[in-house]
């Protein structure tokens, strides 16, 4: 699966290629920058006016192809919403991880920094969604909680889905406590253990009968000149938007 930088927009990101080219899909996520400062962290101690335009550049960018923005406040679960019949405008719940969508026209945006974005798509073409998911999410069965979500409003079978788990810590980079694992892999461990949150997230889309399952190449942590990483800047750095949606008129 290609992320490519986006080198035309007034923003820095990457987005799928693929998805973009086969299904008429945007979807992506914001990068650093070449100053290394464009973070998205809504819920932060840093000063709210750049954060704040940065959003409405964001905004601004994506605003002719996407008249509804959606997000929430994270809380590292595995509540998933449905998105309809929203009016036009910026949209940011309370306490959830995911989002579901058939309409064209709406954005659905998560922020991560070494967390998981997960991406979902009916590949007929009728619906899509976007997931948070850190170890405790993909302890607690986000990646599943989405997948059944979509099927069951849309009417399709996981082997209709394209799982797409983007830019996030990589294993080599994510040693965590036995007990971490313990709760992940439903297996205990006796030490320190490199866990791969999306190759865990893999098996279990394919176990769920997802057939196309990609994985980004890139790492948060390994690359965090280009991303933020709440592991490599010692819990100090910004955040990333991935998103992702159904342009209007496709």
């Amino acid at each position: 699966m290609r992320e490519e930088r986006v080198t035309l927009a007034p923003l820095p990101l990457s987005e799928l290629t693929e998805w973009r080219e086969q299904y008429g899909v945007v979807a992506g996520i914001t990068e650093r920058g070449e100053g290394g400062d464009f973070s998205m962290a809504l819920w932060s101690e840093g000063p709210a006016i750049g954060v704040s335009e940065r959003w409405r550049a964001f905004r601004r960018w994506m605003a002719h192809r996407f008249h509804v923005l959606v997000m929430a406040q994270q809380v590292h679960g595995a509540e998933v919403r449905w998105h309809a019949g929203l009016e036009p405008g910026w949209h940011v719940g309370d306490e959830y991880d995911g989002h579901l969508t058939r309409e064209p026209g709406v954005l659905l945006a998560v922020t991560v920094a070494d967390c998981i974005p997960i991406y979902l798509l009916d590949r007929r073409g009728e619906g899509l969604g976007l997931l948070h998911a850190g170890w405790r999410g993909t302890a607690a069965g986000m990646l599943e909680a989405g997948v059944r979500g979509l099927c069951e409003r849309v009417g399709a079978k996981p082997a209709d889905l394209a799982v797409h788990l983007g830019v996030g810590i990589c294993g080599a980079c994510y040693q965590v406590p036995p007990e971490v694992a313990a709760a992940v892999r439903g297996t205990g461990a006796s030490g320190p253990v490199q866990l791969d949150l999306r190759a865990e997230l893999a098996e279990r889309a394919r176990r769920l009968g997802v057939t196309e399952v990609s994985v980004s190449p890139l790492c948060s942590s390994c690359q965090s000149k280009r991303f933020f990483s709440h592991r490599a800047s010692h819990g100090a750095g910004g955040r990333m938007v991935a998103y992702v949606g159904r342009p209007e008129g496709t």
